[in-house]
């Protein structure tokens, strides 16, 4: 039993990794910088935020390892406003590799399924995500680091939060934007035309693959190469509001709600393919072919809000 902690752990992801750390024997120290709430048998919680090195370095001495969730997130959000992804995403992360490095502790950092679109042109997310993987390619190269990069696909189920006008989340995430207005009877929103690819991976499957590649770190060094978590097949946006829709409608009894496209947002790129290379899940020992299909994932998600979420909202 080893005792690691989670930054970002009250997140969507981070609550997940927690879980998913407890169920293997593991004891966890959450590390955020909102007061806690009510923590599990075996989890201590740590007030801190990863841009402040003295409190980072602090969580480093008291564990064996790091998974490391905390980042400001947004695509268009990102874009009139860069400076505090820039600050958290690569300062802070920063403030991880060092802290890590001090005390000899491995790290597994969470990357971006879209890395590839920093070189065509895309928001401060993704740029400032991948700017910190290069530093930790740099600290295993030349700093004996040993950090193991996970990139995740679009992580969706029960329980992420949801943005206006469903929702106070400042930052849309897929699932719950097109769950929610299936729900309510309002047509799903799909901007562009729909025919880009962009994956998706049920939350629990990236948690397993986090811990799994902090074990491997911990006992190996870090991955010759970046973890990408997704499917096996690739499926259309359209697709997925499509299955959205028709389980919707099996939940609330009522026809499919249709589907409309709008224009693009800013950092956001037409015909983009926003997939995974699975073979890397072998490094630490998985595979794709054992994760929720979209299927069933969105059936889960879907009953969550509509048990959830939904009766809250309609009483409003």
């Amino acid at each position: 039993m080893s005792v690691y902690g989670v930054s970002g752990g009250q997140g969507f992801i981070g609550s997940y990794v927690r879980r998913e750390l407890l169920a293997r024997g593991h004891e966890v120290v959450v590390f955020d910088r909102h007061p806690h709430t009510e923590m599990a048998p075996g989890e201590t919680f740590f007030l801190g935020d990863i841009r402040d090195e003295t409190s980072v370095v602090e969580l480093a001495a008291h564990v064996e390892g790091i998974v490391h969730l905390a980042a400001v997130l947004g695509t268009q959000e990102t874009i009139g406003n860069p400076r505090p992804s820039a600050e958290t995403n690569i300062r802070g992360s920063l403030n991880v590799f060092e802290a890590a490095n001090q005390y000899g502790i491995p790290v597994v950092y969470a990357g971006v399924g879209n890395a590839f679109m920093r070189d065509i042109g895309t928001g401060s997310y993704t740029i400032s995500k991948t700017a910190a993987e290069d530093y930790a390619r740099m600290f295993n190269a030349y700093r004996d680091g040993r950090i193991t990069i996970v990139r995740p696909v679009n992580a969706y189920g029960p329980g992420q939060s949801i943005a206006a006008p469903f929702g106070t989340s400042r930052v849309r995430k897929i699932l719950p934007a097109l769950t929610c207005r299936a729900l309510t009877g309002a047509d799903i929103e799909v901007y562009g035309d729909g025919t880009q690819i962009s994956d998706c991976v049920y939350v629990a499957d990236v948690a397993h693959t986090f811990v799994a590649a902090l074990e491997h770190t911990a006992a190996h060094g870090p991955t010759k190469r970046p973890v990408e978590v997704g499917p096996l097949t690739s499926v259309t946006v359209n697709d997925i509001a499509r299955l959205v829709a028709e389980y919707a409608a099996k939940v609330t009894g009522r026809e499919p709600v249709g589907i409309v496209h709008l224009p693009m947002r800013p950092g956001e790129v037409p015909n983009a393919v926003v997939s995974s290379d699975t073979s890397t899940l072998q490094q630490v020992g998985m595979t794709a072919a054992d994760f929720v299909s979209l299927e069933d994932g969105i059936g889960r998600t879907v009953d969550h809000y509509a048990e959830h979420w939904l009766p809250g909202y309609l009483a409003a």
